[in-house]
C-alpha cells in the first residue's frame, strides 16, 4: 500500500505494478474480512477497506484516520487532472499529497502491528504489510496457518443476551417497550439502547440510575419522543410516536440547564410558556388562572415581577420546572433538576415534585445524589453498559428490592457495581442484566 500510494503521488496514476498488487491486495482482503467476521465486500471499496481492516486489527480509531487520509490523497490525485504541472498550487498539493503520505504510514504500521497481534503473528509482518501489502492480506486472509483469535461477531456476542421480554399496554400509566436506539456510525450499526421494557403506574416518582454513559438522557429522548428509537412508547392509551402532536402537551421535560431569559420577569416567563404550551383557543382568563395556579403550587407568587437574573437558585430551578408544568402533563421528566442546589433546597424540590406525583402524575428523575432523597421515590430504573457498551436494563422495581437485587445498601454504591472496572467500578453490568432478564421470565 506505502508503494502503491508513494508512486501515485509521483506519477499522477497508478502504475501496472500498483493496479496488479491492488488487485492482489483487496483479494487477499477478501479472505482476511471473512475471517474476521467484516463483510467481504467491503475489501471492494476503496477507504472503507481500511477502515475495515482497522476494525479487524482491533484499532478502528486508526482505521478511521486512515479512512479519512486515503478519502483526502483520492480527491488530491483527482484535483491534480485539472491542475497545470509546475505552478505554485500543483506544488503545495504535492506537499499536501506528501502530508497526507506521512499520516498514512503511521497509522499503516499500527493497524499492521494490531493485525500481527491478532493473526498471533510476529510483528516483522507490520513491515511486511507496509511495503507489500498485497502479500500480508494473501497470507492472513488465506492461510489456514493463520487465524484470528476472535471475531468482531464473537466480541459482539460477548455482552449479556437479549431477555426476550415485553411490558403489556394497560390502559392508564406509562409502558415502554424499546427494542433498539441506534446510529450509524461509521458504516456500521452502533446500539446506543436495546431491550429495555416496563410499565410505570400512574402516580409514582422514579429514579432514572445509571453510570457515564449508560445512555440515561437518550433513553428519556426515546420516551418523550425526541429522540424517536424502534420502540413503542404508550401513555395513559396513547401511542407517544403516533400522535406526537397532542402527545408533547402531556409531557414535561426540564432539561439540565434552563433556557430563560434573564431579563423577563417570572410572570412575563409563564406567560411565554403558557402561550407555547397550552391550547391557542384557551380563554385568556383561564390561562391567567392557570399561570397563578403554577405559581401557587412552586411558590413563585412572592417572586413574580423580579427578573430571572435576580432569582436564587432554587427559585430558577422552580421556575424552570413551573414552566413545563404549565400544560400539566400526565408525564414529567427532570434531568438533574437538583444540579448545583445544596442539600435543603434539593430536598425542598424534590419534595414537590412528590406532591406532584401524588395527584396521579408519573415523575421520571435523573440526579447524581440520589440518596439523599432517595426516601421520597417509589422505584428506580438502573441502565447499564454491557460488554459491547450498549444501554440496557440492569433493573426496574422498588427501591428495597432494588438493594436487595444488587446487595447494596446505597444508590451510588450500585452505580459502582455495575460501572466498567477502567470507570473505576466492578464491572457486574452484564451479569445484573441477565439476573434481571431472569426474573422478568419467572
Amino acid at each position: 500500500m506505502f508503494f502503491n500510494v508513494l508512486l501515485t503521488v509521483v506519477f499522477g496514476s497508478y502504475t501496472l505494478y500498483g493496479v496488479a498488487s491492488e488487485g492482489l491486495f483487496m483479494f487477499g482482503l477478501w479472505g482476511l474480512f471473512r475471517k474476521c467476521g467484516v463483510a467481504p465486500w467491503h475489501a471492494l471499496v476503496p477507504c472503507l477497506r481500511h477502515y475495515s481492516l482497522g476494525l479487524c486489527a482491533s484499532r478502528e480509531p486508526e482505521g478511521r484516520v486512515l479512512f479519512v487520509t486515503q478519502a483526502a490523497m483520492l480527491l488530491s490525485n483527482l484535483a491534480t487532472l485539472f491542475i497545470p504541472p509546475l505552478t505554485g498550487f500543483y506544488y503545495l498539493l504535492l506537499a499536501f499529497q506528501m502530508v497526507l503520505l506521512v499520516i498514512a504510514v503511521i497509522y499503516e504500521i499500527r493497524i499492521y502491528l494490531g493485525l500481527a497481534e491478532v493473526f498471533q503473528s510476529r510483528k516483522r509482518w507490520a513491515l511486511v504489510g507496509l511495503f507489500f501489502s498485497f502479500i500480508l492480506a494473501i497470507v492472513f486472509g488465506w492461510s489456514k496457518k493463520y487465524q484470528p483469535k476472535w471475531k468482531i461477531t464473537d466480541y459482539r456476542e460477548q455482552a449479556a443476551s437479549l431477555s426476550g421480554a415485553s411490558a403489556k399496554v394497560m390502559d392508564e400509566g406509562l409502558t415502554v417497550n424499546l427494542e433498539e436506539r441506534s446510529v450509524s456510525d461509521f458504516f456500521k450499526k452502533k446500539y446506543l439502547l436495546r431491550d429495555i421494557h416496563m410499565y410505570i403506574q400512574p402516580g409514582s416518582m422514579v429514579l432514572l440510575l445509571g453510570g457515564s454513559g449508560a445512555g440515561k438522557t437518550t433513553f428519556l429522548n426515546a420516551v418523550n419522543g425526541y429522540e424517536r428509537a424502534k420502540a413503542k412508547v404508550v401513555l395513559n392509551s396513547s401511542d407517544v410516536y403516533a400522535d406526537y402532536k397532542k402527545m408533547q402537551y402531556q409531557i414535561g421535560f426540564v432539561p439540565q440547564q434552563d433556557l430563560m431569559r434573564g431579563s423577563d420577569t417570572v410572570l412575563h416567563t409563564l406567560g411565554d410558556a403558557a402561550l407555547l404550551r397550552l391550547p391557542f383557543d384557551m380563554p385568556a382568563a383561564r390561562r391567567k388562572e392557570r399561570i397563578t395556579e403554577v405559581m401557587q403550587i412552586f411558590g413563585l407568587e412572592p417572586v413574580a415581577g423580579s427578573l430571572v437574573d435576580k432569582l436564587s437558585g432554587g427559585q430558577r430551578k422552580r421556575l424552570s420546572i413551573a414552566m413545563e408544568f404549565i400544560s400539566n402533563p400526565s408525564l414529567f421528566i427532570l434531568d438533574e433538576p437538583d444540579s448545583g442546589l445544596d442539600g435543603v433546597m434539593a430536598r425542598e424540590l424534590f419534595e414537590q415534585l412528590r406532591q406532584i406525583a401524588d395527584q396521579g402524575k408519573i415523575i421520571i428523575v435523573i440526579t447524581h445524589t440520589p440518596d439523599r432523597v432517595i426516601d421520597l421515590f417509589d422505584d428506580v430504573i438502573v441502565l447499564a453498559k454491557d460488554a459491547n457498551r450498549t444501554g440496557r436494563l440492569a433493573y426496574y422495581g422498588s427501591i428495597d428490592d432494588a438493594r436487595s437485587f444488587f446487595g447494596k445498601t446505597r444508590m451510588e454504591e450500585i452505580v459502582m457495581c455495575i460501572n466498567r472496572e477502567e470507570e473505576g467500578g466492578e464491572g457486574r453490568a452484564d451479569e445484573f442484566i441477565e439476573k434481571y432478564a431472569e426474573v422478568q421470565h419467572a
